[in-house]
C-alpha cells in the first residue's frame, strides 16, 4: 500500500463508506501504512455497529496508543446495556491521560486520535462536556473540530458549532472533511436554503468509485428539507437497499413518506416498522414524549358546552 492507497482510504472514511473500506485488505504488517489502515478498518467495522469484527481484527499486545482506543471503543460499543461499559470509558479516560506523558508509543497523530476515540465514547454516552474537554475546544486537528462540530449541532448550539467551523478555516488546508464541516453545519442552520449542502453530496455521489449509504441519506435529508419529497424518497430507497436497516435511513424516509404523496396507510406502516424495529431512535423517543404529553394535557382539559345548550 503505498500513499495514494491510504489517501484513499481516508477519503472514503470520511464519507462514510465504510463497508466498501472493510472489504479491504491491510497491507503487511512491515508496511508504515500498516497501522492507519488497521484503525480506519476496525473504525468503519465500529461505525457499522460491528464491534466483534474490530475486535478481531485488532492485534493483540499492541501497545501503540490509538490501536488500543479504538479496541477500547470497540469494547464500549459492545457492552452496550452491559456492567462492561464503564469499564470500557475506564480504559479510554487512562488513554487520554497516558498520552499527556513523554513515554508514548505513538506519534502526535495517533495522540490526537485518542481524543477523538475517547471523545466519541464519551459523547455517545451522554458525557458531554468530558468529551468536549477531552478534544479541546483549541484543538488543531480536524477530525477533533468535526466532532465537537457534532456535539454542539447535538445539543442544539449550532452558533458554538459555526464558531469551531470559521476557527479551523484560520488554519486548516481545503481539505474534504473542511467541506464535510461546512455542509454539516449547513444542514443544521439552513443556510441559503441548503443550497451549499445539497452541491456537496450531489458532488461526492458523483463519484463513481464510492459507494456510501450515508451520503445518500444526507442527501436525502438534505432534500426533505429543501421541500424535494419524492426527490428525497427516491435517495433513501436507494440507501436502504444498499444499507438495509439503517436506522438514520429508516427515520428520514418515515418523515419523507409522512411529507409526501404516499398513502396514510403507507406512511403509517413505515412509521410502524421504524417504531418497532428502533423504538430508541430519538425521533421515535421526540413522537412518543409528544404523544404522551398531548394525552396528559387533553386529560386536563375540561370541553366547555356548546353555546346554546340548556342543561338538564
Amino acid at each position: 500500500m503505498d500513499s495514494s492507497d491510504l489517501y484513499n482510504l481516508k477519503q472514503q472514511f470520511t464519507l462514510s463508506a465504510y463497508r466498501a473500506l472493510v472489504q479491504k485488505d491491510l497491507p503487511d504488517e512491515s508496511s508504515l501504512h500498516y497501522i492507519p489502515a488497521l484503525i480506519y478498518k476496525a473504525r468503519s467495522y465500529i461505525a457499522l455497529n460491528e464491534p466483534k469484527s474490530a475486535l478481531k481484527l485488532i492485534p493483540e499486545g499492541s501497545e501503540n496508543v490509538a490501536v488500543k482506543a479504538v479496541a477500547s471503543l470497540a469494547r464500549y460499543v459492545g457492552a452496550a446495556g452491559t456492567s462492561e461499559v464503564e469499564s470500557a470509558l475506564e480504559e479510554l479516560r487512562d488513554l487520554s491521560v497516558e498520552i499527556e506523558g513523554d513515554d508514548v508509543d505513538g506519534s502526535e497523530r495517533d495522540k490526537a486520535l485518542v481524543r477523538v476515540l475517547a471523545g466519541t465514547a464519551f459523547a455517545r454516552a451522554g458525557e458531554i462536556e468530558e468529551a468536549l474537554e477531552t478534544l479541546g475546544s483549541e484543538t488543531e486537528d480536524l477530525e477533533g473540530v468535526a466532532l465537537i462540530v457534532q456535539i454542539y449541532l447535538s445539543i442544539n448550539r449550532p452558533d458554538l458549532a459555526k464558531k469551531q467551523f470559521d476557527r479551523s478555516k484560520r488554519w486548516a488546508e481545503d481539505d474534504l472533511l473542511l467541506q464535510l464541516i461546512e455542509s454539516t453545519v449547513g444542514l443544521a442552520t439552513g443556510k441559503d436554503n441548503y443550497s451549499n449542502t445539497s452541491s456537496f453530496y450531489t458532488e461526492q455521489l458523483g463519484n463513481p468509485s464510492l459507494t456510501s449509504p450515508h451520503l445518500l441519506t444526507a442527501r436525502g435529508v438534505t432534500r426533505i428539507l429543501r421541500g424535494e419529497i419524492q426527490e428525497a424518497k427516491s435517495d433513501l430507497e436507494e440507501s436502504l437497499h444498499q444499507q438495509k436497516g439503517d436506522a438514520e435511513t429508516e427515520a428520514a424516509y418515515a418523515v419523507a413518506a409522512g411529507l409526501g404523496a404516499s398513502k396514510k396507510s403507507e406512511a403509517d406502516e413505515i412509521w410502524s416498522k421504524l417504531v418497532s424495529e428502533h423504538p430508541l431512535h430519538p425521533l421515535v423517543q421526540d413522537v412518543n414524549q409528544k404523544a404522551d404529553m398531548f394525552d396528559q394535557y387533553a386529560s386536563n382539559f375540561t370541553v366547555p358546552p356548546q353555546a346554546g345548550t340548556v342543561s338538564s
